[in-house]
């Protein structure tokens, strides 16, 4: 494949800004951070804390990933933002561990950060690889 693909997901929440749920080149497929917005209403409030929030951004990847084809299975990196780091870090680890595998954990960095769009605790992104 040659060039960047613009991926966007007719399932996916509404975009907060101007961007692609994900861009793709070389098999290497880049998604966008996900906030813990309803994908059908995104007006609706956000969940109500770090742990709601951080499943309703998982669900919101696996709305991406499985627009593009991959899946869990496929990423091979992730970022993840805090708000509130210190309150917010063990928390939202327990959610995320329920996504992958023990022995299948991508590589990782989590930051705390001082805000994120619509007031979101937490916002995730991920970089996935096609297989072959």
């Amino acid at each position: 494949m040659s060039g960047i693909l613009f991926h966007n997901i007719a399932a996916a929440p509404t975009h907060v800004a101007p961007f692609s749920h994900a861009t793709e080149t070389a098999g290497w497929v880049f998604v966008t951070g996900q906030m813990p917005t309803d994908p059908d209403d995104d007006a609706a409030p956000l969940p109500e804390g770090v742990e709601a929030q951080t499943r309703r951004v998982m669900d919101n990847l696996l709305i991406v990933l499985d627009g593009v084809g991959l899946g869990l299975a496929d990423v091979t990196c992730v970022r993840i933002y805090l708000t509130e780091f210190k309150r917010d870090y063990a928390a939202m680890n327990a959610v995320y561990r329920e996504y992958f595998p023990a022995d299948r954990l991508p590589a990782r960095t989590c930051v705390g950060v001082t805000a994120l769009a619509k007031d979101a605790l937490v916002e995730i992104d991920m970089i996935a690889r096609r297989p072959g």
